[in-house]
């Protein structure tokens, strides 16, 4: 019984350095399908012009949206009613636009979410209907219809005197409220090469998912031509078949690399720094010169009772100045890591901000060995 409880000590004790020892290789592994996307197979945009009808009031005014009343007038001579020439005063009619993305392999008969914007000075879509639309590809042709309520996360409300609007109300979205009416042509069985498009491109992770792939599937199947591009050629095992080699490779695990990048956004004070990032040995300081004027003007009055004198207005201006004189000089010693980095500039005090204007200063400076993105 002793010899059993201490076997399985040493297995615990075993199994925790393993857990130790590689925490970070297997962390870092990511599957092929979540690195590339295979070429041809991608969605598509779709764009149509419609009427929202059914509106308490919110819709267009007819006489600032001439092409509203236009496409009333047609709606309604398809439908064998004639109103041209007629003075249309109703606020019940919105134009808008119609969005939507055609997903990869679409059927006929599948439905697709799309998205309502007006056109118009429509005040809210809240309660409307949509007529049927046609969208239409970039080529011109007509892959589905849109037709449905519209649902809205906004609404708005007004007075004589006043108003409140919350969110945005002029836009709204019909979930499965198009019908793919056209297919795409695209048969994947059919190809003899497949090309797999990082999303993230980088040499070393294009050669390493050519190689993890050569691994599984046999020798000179894969090719890295780019930082972007690895080549497949179907085995002939797979010919005619070619899903079923995509659902064996796109759960490899691979280990990405990637370009060190800091990434800055001026206008929220957001910084974003990969991994990689190293420095060279500098030395930095952090500090600022406040000058703070403060009036508290006070009322001075002559004595009670007093015949001489008059109530004046005496001016106290107090001056504090700043200098920074507690903020430190920090020296970074060559090739430190992110951690370490972001440890000193915090040990500075340094503000978001400030650290914007450090890791500026750095890259001028030559001693930043990454890309810096000022977004």
């Amino acid at each position: 019984m002793a010899d059993c409880c201490r076997a399985r000590r040493i297995l615990a004790l075993a199994v925790a350095g393993l857990l130790v020892a590689f925490p970070l290789a297997a962390q870092a592994q990511m599957r092929i399908k979540d690195l590339v996307e295979v070429e041809g197979v991608r969605g598509n945009q779709l764009l149509g012009y419609g009427l929202v009808v059914g509106l308490n009031g919110t819709g267009d005014r007819i006489q600032n949206s001439p092409f509203t009343q236009q496409s009333l007038e047609g709606v309604l001579e398809r439908l064998g009613v004639n109103i041209t020439g007629l003075n249309l005063k109703t606020r019940n009619i919105a134009a808008v636009m119609v969005t939507a993305e055609l997903p990869p392999f679409p059927r006929q008969g599948m439905r697709l979410d799309v998205s309502i914007s007006t056109m118009g000075d429509a005040k809210s879509l809240s309660g409307g209907n949509l007529i049927a639309t046609p969208l239409l590809g970039a080529d011109g042709q007509i892959y589905a219809v849109a037709q449905g309520p519209v649902a809205t996360s906004g609404y708005s409300v007004e007075g004589a005197a006043a108003s409140v609007t919350k969110g945005v109300p002029t836009s709204g979205r019909i979930a499965n409220g198009a019908i793919v009416e056209r297919e795409v042509d695209f048969s994947l069985d059919s190809l003899d090469r497949v090309r797999l498009t990082l999303r993230n491109p980088d040499f070393s992770t294009a050669n390493r998912i050519a190689a993890a792939v050569n691994q599984t599937l046999g020798p000179a199947v894969a090719r890295a031509s780019d930082s972007r591009t690895v080549d497949l050629a179907v085995p002939t095992t797979y010919r005619g078949n070619v899903s079923a080699m995509m659902t064996r490779i796109e759960n490899i695990p691979v280990r990405p690399d990637q370009v060190a990048r800091v990434v800055i956004s001026e206008q929220t004070g957001t910084i974003v720094m990969g991994e990689n990032v190293r420095i060279s040995t500098v030395a930095i300081a952090q500090g600022n010169l406040t000058v703070r004027v403060e009036e508290t003007p006070q009322v001075s009055q002559p004595n009670p009772l007093s015949t001489q004198g008059q109530t004046v207005v005496v001016p106290r201006t107090q001056i504090n100045v700043d200098e920074g004189a507690g903020n430190r000089m920090a020296i970074l010693e060559g090739g430190v890591s992110l951690r370490e980095l972001v440890n000193a500039l915090n040990k500075l005090g340094a503000s978001p901000r400030d650290i914007i204007v450090i890791l500026q200063a750095i890259k001028a400076a030559g001693a930043l060995h990454a890309e810096l993105e000022v977004m």
